[in-house]
């Protein structure tokens, strides 16, 4: 394998080939992803072995001092061998990747073969094609990050560590020296945390990054703006915390933590900066003045990072693998952005070239990634993403009994959309006996069941799927649950209604499938109901049949989740897109009369506004625009729709027009202000399949294509290219 290396006494960087390490246990080999440059740490490492002997003594005191005590004890003739046979070595760089597990050594349950899993560590995240990592320094990757994400892990660690430190309250003011990498990630943790924060570099292309990433005000230590920012956000009292996340020789950051921090305010150093502390000043404030040691506690400990020894949680909260974990956790759920720092991306054998640009200053960055290849040259994380696979749907349904009159239904959940959107339309519907309804607490099954009239209230799930006289099951869970649900009442023979999303990844969609072609039971619906709405359709009808491409415009004004929301348990329920974004897909597939073939997917740093344009067989182009951070008085969905010089124009399901040359046509609904999204005509479309035994309202095929273009915007956000729906067997 290959593996970037440096002589500190010649200077000398290399890509050498060297032997695959062995995966010993306690711990797990990976094949790096990506590997992220520290353009603070290592850099100056880099410059440091350019220097003379000289150069080398002055910048590493500490150093000169052990070789000292080695010529007291060992003599001069000794210790000389000693220094030059280290210096005269090759010396590994890095400490932050992400990469792929590869084997697992004995003694370690927690991964397997195949999962993505961020590492730390000077010894162990190397950039090297192989690292063994032991169990306290990688952490599993969180669903749906990115690789080149999740390999900013161990930075943001160290990030983590040093706010925890400045231990940051609700509403104070920090103050952040030094916007490099480290600084902006600083900037990010303490917004996240209710923080106001002020940012100070000369770099003006640093300050502007770090008030687009939260920063109230950023600029110059040298300049009168950072004070009046800091007197105008205190009130004059100065800040409650200062973090010094700047290197260098300069005591400049010191000092000026001492001036603008308040009376006992808290003064962290992060970096490797000058501190020698102004006495008067510190001591005139009491400044509490504290260090932040790498990444967090069991650094340095060999026990911890080495035999695998965690502390007890009770007695240590944050850990360096807990906060590894915890700051992948803020990534996945977009409480800190890295994308931003990215400032290039460079290929894994150009690593000798890359370094050398930073060097000279060539190549200006905040971060800089290693991208590297599999076996046989295919890259790890290819420019194009993955294509998503929509498995094609090839089954002979068994042979559907006609189901008895009064249709009998279970609902499997009873949360706040099955019991205001959909049982209020089935409670009172001719035909419909609502029979089993089934909840994990005891307490909501006998709230639904007195609501609405089920017959039976349970928690059994198995007594409602062997019972032969229900006919249709409806899934109205959380999300992580549709699939496997589905799955098993496919299996039991059941007609199956699910709210969306079916399934929250591809391997969930498969399993649904392979349910549909064990049992042969293809009766399942998705409940995608704006394709029922009445003004829609109508709209849709009038607007007539086209013959060249459309395009199709759908803005989603989803707004902000309430404190507390199930929907923001991204882990476990997926995103909010992944949950409700089929809705939009399946309308603009409805209304187009295709399902798409490719995606491409950006987001907005910071929140979940992202937009996903989907492309079509014959050219039509759909653009869903998904924000979380409009107005609330702004309607939440509106669509356009221009072909063939006419257009259709929805706005949020109380107005519809049509337009055909300078003919406009309004089409509007019966009551105003009503909205009708469908759900009413949309069940009794399924009922009536059920009853009669006819084909189902949506075509199976249709649901998994519209599926597979939902999980597809996930995926084209994690690559950052145009992801292809690949039609599958």
């Amino acid at each position: 394998m290959k593996q970037v290396v440096q002589n500190y006494k010649s200077g000398e960087l290399a890509v050498l080939d060297v032997p695959v390490p062995g995966c010993k246990p306690g711990g797990v080999l990976v094949r790096s992803a990506f590997s992220l440059i520290s353009t603070g740490t290592e850099l100056m490492k880099v410059s440091e072995a350019g220097m003379s002997m000289l150069g080398k003594a002055r910048s590493r005191p500490d150093q000169v001092a052990k070789v000292m005590q080695s010529v007291a004890t060992n003599g001069v003739p000794a210790t000389y061998r000693k220094v030059m046979g280290k210096l005269d070595s090759y010396t590994p760089l890095g400490y932050s990747l992400s990469g792929v597990v590869e084997q697992v050594g004995a003694g370690v349950d927690d991964v397997k073969v195949g999962d993505l899993v961020a590492c730390a560590g000077n010894e162990h995240a190397l950039h090297a094609e192989l690292n063994w990592v032991p169990k306290n320094l990688y952490a599993r990757v969180p669903d749906g990050l990115a690789p080149r994400h999740a390999a900013f892990g161990t930075v943001g660690s160290i990030a983590l560590q040093g706010v925890r430190q400045g231990e940051p309250q609700l509403g104070e003011v920090a103050l952040v020296i030094g916007l490099g990498l480290i600084g902006q990630l600083v900037v990010q943790l303490l917004a996240a945390s209710g923080v106001r924060v002020v940012g100070a570099d000369p770099d003006p292309a640093r300050c502007e990054l770090a008030e687009r990433l939260g920063a109230q005000a950023a600029g110059d230590p040298a300049s009168a703006a950072v004070e009046s920012a800091v007197a105008e956000l205190t009130g004059g009292h100065g800040v409650d915390q200062v973090y010094l996340a700047a290197g260098g020789g300069s005591n400049q950051p010191v000092e000026l933590a001492a001036r603008l921090c308040r009376d006992r305010g808290r003064v962290v150093d992060i970096g490797k900066c000058r501190l020698d502390l102004p006495w008067n000043a510190y001591y005139e404030k009491e400044l509490d003045v504290r260090f932040s040691r790498s990444y967090g506690p069991g650094r340095y400990d060999p026990e911890y990072e080495l035999e695998g020894r965690d502390y007890p949680i009770g007695y240590v909260r944050w850990t360096e693998r807990r906060n590894l974990a915890c700051f992948l956790d803020l990534l996945a759920r977009g409480s800190v952005d890295v994308e931003p720092l990215i400032s290039h991306v460079a290929e894994f054998d150009d690593a000798v070239e890359t370094y050398q640009r930073l060097k000279d200053g060539e190549l200006k960055a905040v971060a800089v990634l290693f991208r590297y290849p599999r076996r046989g040259g295919e890259a790890e994380v290819p420019a194009k993403a993955p294509a998503v696979a929509v498995p094609a749907v090839d089954v002979k349904p068994a042979p559907v009994r006609a189901a008895r009159t009064p249709v009998r239904l279970a609902f499997v959940g009873a949360g706040n959309y099955a019991t205001s959107m959909l049982l209020p339309h089935l409670a009172q519907r001719h035909g419909v006996e609502l029979s089993t309804v089934v909840t994990t607490t005891a307490l909501s099954a006998a709230n639904a069941q007195r609501k609405f009239g089920f017959a039976e209230a349970t928690t059994d799930l198995d007594a409602v799927l062997g019972d032969k006289s229900i006919d249709a099951v409806f899934v109205v869970t959380r999300h992580s649950s549709h699939a496997e649900l589905t799955r098993r009442a496919l299996l039991a023979g059941k007609t199956v209604f699910v709210e969306k999303p079916l399934a929250l990844t591809e391997d969930e969609l498969a399993g649904v499938l392979a349910a549909v072609e064990e049992s042969g039971n293809d009766r399942l619906q998705v409940g995608f109901n704006r394709r029922f709405s009445p003004l829609l359709r109508e709209a849709r009808q009038r607007l007539g049949t086209r013959t060249g491409p459309a395009n199709l415009r759908y803005l989603v004004n989803a707004g902000p989740l309430q404190h507390g929301s199930w929907y923001l348990q991204q882990g476990t329920e997926g995103s909010r897109f992944a949950g409700e974004g089929g809705h939009f897909i399946d309308t603009a597939s409805w209304l187009l009369d295709a399902d798409p073939v490719s995606v491409y997917a950006v987001a907005t740093s910071g929140n979940e506004d992202l937009q996903a344009v989907l492309r079509y067989p014959d050219g039509s182009t759909a653009t869903i625009s998904y924000v979380t951070t409009g107005p609330a008085g702004f309607p939440k969905e509106t669509l356009d729709l221009v072909a063939d010089g006419r257009a259709l124009r929805l706005d949020d399901f109380v107005r519809a027009a049509v337009y055909d040359g300078r003919r406009k046509r309004w089409v509007s609904s019966r009551l105003p202000k009503a909205r009708d999204k469908g759900q009413s005509a949309e069940l009794a479309a399924f009922v009536k399949a059920v009853r009669t035994g006819e084909p189902m309202p949506v075509p199976l095929q249709s649901l998994v294509a519209t599926t597979a273009a939902t999980l597809a915007v996930q995926a084209g956000l994690s690559g950052g290219a145009p992801v292809t729906l690949a039609r599958s067997r």
